[in-house]
This record gives structure tokens, C-alpha cells and sequence, in this order.
């Protein structure tokens, strides 16, 4: 399953990326939140799969 590893933490480095775009272009700050959020979730669920504690 590294696949979906390597999936989940380029998804959330692309999100992240959206919220640095999104903060520079002054979006509503709602949507930079919920990129953010959705960014985090994308990186922790990677790593946490990486390291075998969520499988």
C-alpha cells in the first residue's frame, strides 16, 4: 500500500501549495481554512500510514 502513501502525501503538498496561492490571491478566509484543514489530513494520514500506526 505505499502507493496510496506516496497518493495522500503529494495531495496534501499540492493543497498546501493551494493555500499559499490562495492567501497570496486574498480568497475568503473560509476556503483558506478548509484547504488547510484538508491539506493537514492528507499529510498526517500519509505518514501515519508510512510509519504502520494506521493501516
Amino acid at each position: 500500500m505505499t502507493g496510496l502513501n506516496t497518493i495522500l502525501i503529494i495531495v496534501g503538498l499540492f493543497l498546501a501549495g493551494g493555500v499559499y496561492s490562495f492567501h497570496k490571491q486574498e480568497m475568503p478566509k473560509g476556503v483558506i481554512v478548509l484547504l488547510s484543514i484538508a491539506s493537514v489530513m492528507c499529510l498526517v494520514a500519509g505518514v501515519m500510514r508510512i510509519q504502520g500506526i494506521w493501516e
